[in-house]
């Protein structure tokens, strides 16, 4: 092999390389969910699923991606514990990497599955759980989250974030730099965002509660827990054929198969959501 040969090998390495998927689930389990909001720990091998009658059954994966400044979090969590530590601290760690290393923390929206992470409670104080990291929120989003007594929201999480100096609003559209955008899409809750995220070669798109599991791109369904479930459905479809035709990767936080997947077409011209996540 000649030494041009040889350099052009090491060229294609770095670049698959640096194309390969930096993006992490964070899963934090499966649970059962039924009229009091309460995320009930739910085993499928053991558990049985006609005992917990009006319940609905959901993953939850919080999203971690190596970003070209820092690590970038995809919505907190449940704000479980793992003995003395959050339990999505524990899952960055895990994966090999610092909590103290998040720079940006995106939150789709402020319902307590997403958001119980964004604070540590521990030994009788509060902070914030990424205290190097701004946390992303859409305004209208943050003032709703306050407005009610919604069993959907932790208030006292909210608190310790608005001291924090953590805390960076957002209205409608826009960009966070160069790699993070956000867009109001208001179907899962009145100013629901939803992410895109430009790094290492990748697209990847974060729909959060919109685009929850990718099974729901197949369904031409209206879910009753949505805000505006018509809306949300259009835009299931909406960012499916947009997204693989460019080749995003969808972040599905409820997904009880594939948490991260790129469309793909089959022989038949059809399409298919297959798996690109880190094992």
């Amino acid at each position: 092999m000649s030494r041009s040969d040889s350099e052009d090998l090491v060229n294609y390495i770095l670049i698959v390389e640096i194309k390969m998927v930096q993006a992490y689930s964070l899963y934090e389990g499966s649970f059962s969910v039924d009229a009091s909001k309460a995320f009930v720990p739910f085993d499928p091998k053991k558990d049985d699923p006609t005992q917990r009658k009006g319940s609905i059954f959901v993953h939850v994966h919080p999203f971690l991606i190596v970003g070209d400044d820092g690590l970038i979090l995809c919505d907190t969590g449940l704000g479980f514990r793992h003995g003395e530590e959050l339990l999505i601290h524990h899952n960055i760690r895990k994966r090999g990497f610092d909590p103290a290393d998040v720079r940006y923390v995106l939150m789709s929206h402020l319902h307590k599955d997403h958001a119980g992470g964004m604070v540590d409670f521990s030994d009788g104080s509060a902070r914030v759980a990424f205290p190097n990291a701004e946390y992303i929120i859409q305004r209208g989003e943050w003032e709703h989250a306050f407005s009610g007594e919604s069993s959907s929201y932790r208030t006292e999480i909210f608190d310790v974030l608005q001291r924090s100096g953590n805390l960076l609003l957002v209205e409608g559209e826009g960009a966070v730099n160069k790699q993070i955008s956000y867009v109001l899409n208001g179907a899962h809750t009145p100013y629901h965002q939803a992410f895109h995220i430009r790094c290492g070669g990748e697209h990847y798109f974060f729909g959060g509660d919109v685009l929850p599991e990718p099974e729901e791109i197949f369904k031409n369904f209206i879910a009753k827990y949505d805000y505006d479930g018509r809306l949300a459905r259009d835009l299931r479809q909406q960012y499916w054929v947009e997204g693989r035709e460019d080749g995003w990767i969808y972040l599905f936080y409820h997904s009880k198969s594939i948490a991260i997947g790129r469309g793909e077409q089959r022989a038949d011209g059809t399409h298919k959501v297959v798996d690109v996540g880190q094992v």
